[in-house]
């Protein structure tokens, strides 16, 4: 039982580091930044949730997806292996979360760089991400994402839901 016991601290203890990863920060991002917390007591405070933009600094006006970006995906895909193939599938397929394929078209672009910058304050807020948290059983970490690292993110969806 002991020996068990061991095992199962080992796996979980992997399991979690497996989240995290090094974080890079990087001289040309275009996104002016601020503190995940910052965004979210801006956000917080004024007691109103919109679904479509989700909770955080980004909207319409500072997230441009008119064209895609083929080099900015690939970088995305590069950073999605390290921080996010652990937990999701890139089909629509359930691994700890949910499947990537079709979340661009669920969700707004800002909505999910709000959420992936700073998920906390959104699965307290967003009736959606509270029922699939009653699906997936685990809260989504956070991945201490830059802004550009994010947007990355967003545009490697882009690229699994068909964009060209």
């Amino acid at each position: 039982m002991k020996k068990l016991n061991v095992i199962l601290v080992s796996v979980v203890s992997l399991f979690a580091l497996s989240c995290g990863g090094g974080q890079k920060q990087s001289d040309n991002a275009d996104v002016v930044t601020e503190s995940p917390a910052e965004a979210a007591e801006t956000s917080a405070s004024d007691n109103s949730y919109d679904p479509k933009k989700g909770l955080g600094k980004f909207d319409e006006s500072n997230v441009d997806v008119s064209s895609f970006n083929a080099s900015m995906a690939a970088e995305g895909q590069k950073i999605a292996e390290v921080k996010c193939t652990s937990c999701h599938k890139m089909t629509e397929e359930k691994l700890v979360g949910p499947g990537w394929k079709g979340v661009t078209d669920k969700h707004t672009p800002y909505w999910i760089m709000n959420f992936i910058t700073n998920p906390d304050p959104m699965i307290d807020k967003d009736p959606e991400l509270q029922k699939q948290l009653e699906i997936c059983m685990v809260r989504m970490p956070n991945q201490g994402l830059s802004d550009e690292d994010a947007r990355k993110i967003l545009e490697y969806m882009r690229q699994i839901n068909g964009a060209k």
